[in-house]
């Protein structure tokens, strides 16, 4: 099994602290012969009950040694998970969670803000101190 990220159980209990019901941990997709383990998977009934929505969340730290190579993992699993849910899961809306200081930083920068329009990155920012969501960014 792969390594959680540093703040995994940050996020996970933000998401819950808004009410979300963590259903996956991780989400499990198979698809094309590959295993693919999304960080978390998650629903919030609307609607007096009817119909939820459900999110699939993967989370990433950015301490490496060099935020631009964390981007390109991100970027690279973001993509391959999007792939495989829209086979899958379709239902299912691809958030990548980002900590509140990279967002604030790195992911102002020009080149990062044309790769998220591009690939229409989905983001949630978080406050890994807090263990709060700050921002949904569709």
């Amino acid at each position: 099994m792969a390594a959680r990220d540093l703040f995994h159980q940050a996020v996970k209990n933000a998401l819950i602290k808004e009410q979300w019901n963590v259903t996956d941990d991780p989400l499990v997709i198979q698809f094309g012969g590959v295993d693919l383990r999304i960080d978390l998977g998650a629903e919030r009934l609307v609607a007096a009950e009817k119909d939820g929505e459900r999110i699939a969340v993967e989370i990433k730290s950015f301490l490496g040694p060099s935020v631009i190579s964390d981007f390109h993992g991100a970027l690279g699993q973001f993509l391959n998970y999007r792939l495989a849910l829209e086979a899958q899961e379709s239902d299912r809306q691809l958030y990548l969670a980002i900590p509140e200081e990279t967002f604030q930083t790195f992911f102002h920068l020009p080149f990062v803000q044309l790769a998220v329009q591009r690939y229409q990155l989905m983001l949630i920012v978080y406050n890994v101190v807090r263990e709060e969501l700050i921002q949904w960014i569709p």
